[in-house]
């Protein structure tokens, strides 16, 4: 059944309640409301406000005492209808802008920096996310030979990130092996997804590299391995310590289940994976994530898209009533971030310039 439209007092109300309950934490009562300034009415008419938006299902009443705390639909309409546009301080627009002034190689670990900026700022619990993709490639290879017994492989892949590997393959190596090597890679892999690299393909390389045939054969699989490792997505977590001074996880029960979920990763990893593609700031709010340990909790992440294509996500995981206005504005800002960044390493290397190690 659809909601009740609101008035413009209800509205008014709710958001009060919201914001009251964002900031102290506990149920909020008529005269708390009034006390915004914002109204024009008497407390009788805001009790009888309040109680409809119960009624409607925006707000709860947790005890017997006359205050209410949002529920679930009231969250969401206050993210969807209410929410006013925070204005990021100084410091704070300082700390995201500093990202552009790290030099860092892979995505990966600018994504790691910017969940751990996310967490100090909003304080809440961070999380950094390559989702779940099936489809990565490596758009191209570089060798670089170091003695004659191992050199290392770079590759760039179609994600944005580049890996490096060092290969031992157990037999003599030459300079002008690693370079036949790359060649060879360059001409049979990009654009080729784990599962298309075939038997027939790898036969193909080792019959153009004739003596070198084992170099390659070893060189594949460590390739094979890295797109494998790549599509099956990662997380990594930061700031949990900053959940604990929330009421909402006193339960030490509820809070393990919470961090098992966390040290799984699956469910966030699934959920992420599912927006591929969207590069809109995304808000699940208690079981809107169909994650049962995370009903009291609100999760936000923001995914890093490219050409189509999720290469990443940052996020934060809090209690309902977070700081919405806050989280958003910062995600938003951080990725803006990390979107110059990508654009700016893209622009150093089609000018010419090495993939950094």
């Amino acid at each position: 059944m659809e909601p009740k439209e609101l008035s413009e007092r209800k509205k008014q109300i709710l958001k009060a309640v919201v914001d009251a309950h964002i900031e102290g934490g506990e149920p909020v009562g008529s005269k708390a409301v009034l006390q915004t300034g914002q109204l024009g009415c008497s407390s009788a008419t805001v009790r009888n406000e309040m109680a409809e938006l119960e009624e409607m299902g925006y707000l709860e009443q947790p005890h017997a005492s006359a205050g209410r705390v949002p529920s679930e639909l009231g969250y969401r309409f206050y993210v969807n209808s209410l929410l006013e546009h925070y204005a990021m301080t100084a410091g704070e627009i300082a700390q995201i802008n500093h990202l552009l002034r790290v030099k860092m190689g892979e995505l990966d670990q600018i994504l790691t920096a910017a969940s751990n900026l996310a967490s100090s700022l909003t304080n809440y619990t961070g999380f950094a996310v390559r989702p779940k993709l099936g489809s990565v490639t490596v758009t191209k290879f570089e060798g670089i030979y170091l003695e004659s017994d191992h050199f290392i492989l770079v590759a760039v892949l179609s994600t944005g990130s580049v890996k490096t590997k060092h290969i031992n393959p157990n037999l003599p190596v030459t300079q002008e092996t690693v370079a036949r090597l790359t060649e060879t890679l360059n001409r049979y892999l990009p654009g080729l997804t784990a599962d298309r690299i075939t038997l027939s393909t790898i036969m193909e390389m080792e019959n153009d590299l004739r003596e070198n045939a084992a170099v390659a054969g070893q060189t594949v699989k460590v390739i094979y391995e890295l797109l494998r490792e790549a599509d099956e997505g990662e997380m990594k977590v930061s700031g949990i310590n900053h959940l604990l001074q929330y009421p909402e996880y006193s339960d030490r029960g509820q809070f393990q289940e919470l961090l098992g979920a966390l040290e799984k990763k699956e469910d966030i990893l699934d959920l992420v994976s599912r927006s591929q593609a969207s590069d809109d700031i995304n808000v699940l709010i208690g079981s809107e994530s169909r994650v049962e340990v995370m009903n009291n909790s609100a999760l936000v992440f923001k995914p890093i898209v490219k050409d189509g294509k999720t290469l990443g996500a940052i996020g934060v995981l809090g209690p309902r009533r977070m700081d919405y206005a806050k989280v958003l504005a910062t995600l938003q800002g951080l990725s803006g971030n990390i979107e110059d960044i990508i654009r700016s390493k893209q622009t150093s290397e089609s000018e010419g310039e090495s993939p950094d190690e």
